[in-house]
């Protein structure tokens, strides 16, 4: 039978650490840094609903983040079809979290993933740090942390 995916990984402490210390928390909505406008974003990094002039508690972010996460996850689990360890798998439910579901799917990354390239899929992973045409130096940090963790250097 073969591999059909990573099943029901869900993400550790660590995804959730990784995408604290990336987004940062804000509980005013802000605009996208690249655009300076939309997608909104509040909490830690969530855009889902939001727009301007929205304001969130801690507790509101912190349960944004989970949900967000667990989407993350969902589409991770569905999407790769090799074994993962679990620094992989948080590594790459951080770069959904951050890109969305559609870059991912379409990725590089993932499709040298499944072809068994693990080393092929890291080194994909700074090739992500534009934003609106222009090279953000908050991707670039994020990145070099989700390969790192992806390769079990973090």
């Amino acid at each position: 039978m073969a591999y059909n995916g990573a099943m029901n990984m869900k993400p550790s402490n660590a995804a959730l650490i990784l995408a604290k210390a990336s987004e940062g928390l804000r509980l005013v909505a802000y605009p996208d840094p690249a655009t300076g406008g939309a997608p909104w974003t509040i909490g830690y990094g969530s855009t889902t609903g939001v727009k301007e002039g929205d304001v969130i508690t801690l507790d509101q972010a912190e349960a944004r983040l989970d949900r967000d996460l667990l989407n993350a996850a969902a589409v991770v689990n569905q999407k790769v079809r090799v074994p993962l360890s679990q620094n992989q798998f948080d590594a790459l439910v951080d770069f959904v979290f951050n890109l969305g579901a559609k870059n991912f799917s379409g990725s590089t990354l993932l499709r040298k993933l499944n072809a068994g390239d693990y080393e092929g899929a890291a080194s994909e992973f700074p090739r992500w740090t534009h934003a609106s045409g222009r090279t953000m130096p908050g991707l670039v940090i994020r990145r070099a942390k989700e390969r790192a963790m992806f390769e079990g250097r973090a």
